[in-house]
């Protein structure tokens, strides 16, 4: 169903790739599976507030809401609530069940939650841009995938995809809302972080102790104030600036680029072990479906230019 007029969810124009945003954002993840694990234990609402309203912090002063209807802003901050703020509740609680290297593969579907988002909100359905995800997901599969049977597994991998699909149809709805209200990102990210901060507080504060709060660690919280500014404020802001300016296609590889390159990262820098032949096999993938993806946009911009 198309978006109703006036909320400023309405696609805009096919836009060059910006892929040095994801690139960039796709290093700064790379490192957060292994930190959430260190501080999982402090709840999952608790670390999805903290997160939240950190990022929310940075962004406050930067927001400009002059000139937009208020449909406009409700659809941005209803946006940062689902992306942002029941993603992350979704995303910790799953780390009741699963280990860091369990949460990064079970992430790997995001690039077909997004190629089918985008479907959906167009009414259509794109061929290629399906095809290219399934081999990036293929790929993160080769990556990771290891014996899961253990109990309590499939509650993690519930959590996870509904993580997913929270995380994949707000970037959809983001490059879809942005182009429309005429602001730059930096102007726009508060305003998401802000519904995202209201949904993940409202849900924390049945259950906050200010006791347990207080008996939080330095580490752990380094490690929120990191996963806050760094990894949530920052790699937000310059995924979904990323995400508005590129193809679908691109955008859903981008999910997954992240799991690879904090695999390899988990090799090289914390010399945790890992399976080198799989995972350049897996990486292979994923760049051979961007590869293919590339090709195809390219020859559909050829198709549509104008003639001299």
């Amino acid at each position: 169903m198309p978006a109703p007029k006036g909320t400023g969810i309405e696609a805009g124009p096919p836009r060059r790739g910006d892929m040095p945003f994801l690139i960039i954002v796709s290093l700064l993840w790379a490192l957060t599976f292994g930190l959430m694990a260190q501080v999982s234990d402090l709840g999952a609402v608790f670390v999805a507030a903290a997160r939240t309203l950190t990022a929310a912090l940075v962004f406050l002063p930067f927001i400009n809401i002059r000139g937009l209807k208020l449909g406009t802003v409700l659809a941005l901050a209803g946006t940062g609530g689902l992306q942002f703020g029941v993603m992350f509740v979704a995303y910790v609680h799953s780390y009741r069940w699963l280990q860091p290297a369990e949460v990064a593969l079970f992430t790997m579907f995001v690039p077909v939650f997004v190629t089918l988002a985008e479907d959906l909100l167009a009414r259509r359905f794109s061929v290629m841009p399906m095809v290219t995800s399934a081999l990036a997901v293929a790929g993160t599969g080769v990556c990771l995938w290891t014996s899961l049977d253990r109990r309590g597994l499939y509650k993690g991998f519930i959590a996870m995809q509904v993580c997913n699909l929270c995380f994949a149809v707000g970037q959809v709805l983001y490059r879809r809302i942005a182009p429309a209200t005429g602001k730059a990102d930096h102007q726009l990210m508060g305003i998401l972080f802000v519904g995202a901060a209201s949904v993940a507080l409202a849900m924390a504060a049945p259950s906050l102790s200010w006791p347990r709060i207080a008996a939080i660690t330095w580490r752990q919280g380094w490690i929120l104030l990191y996963l806050g500014v760094v990894a949530s404020g920052i790699g937000f802001f310059l995924f979904n600036a990323g995400a508005r300016r590129t193809d679908v296609g691109t955008l859903a590889i981008f999910n997954n680029a992240k799991v690879f390159l904090g695999v390899l990262a988990a090799g090289l820098l914390f010399q945790q072990k890992v399976d080198w032949p799989r995972l350049w096999l897996g990486g292979g993938v994923i760049i051979g479906a961007w590869v293919l993806n590339h090709h195809a946009v390219n020859k559909g911009r050829s198709r549509i230019a104008p003639r001299p």
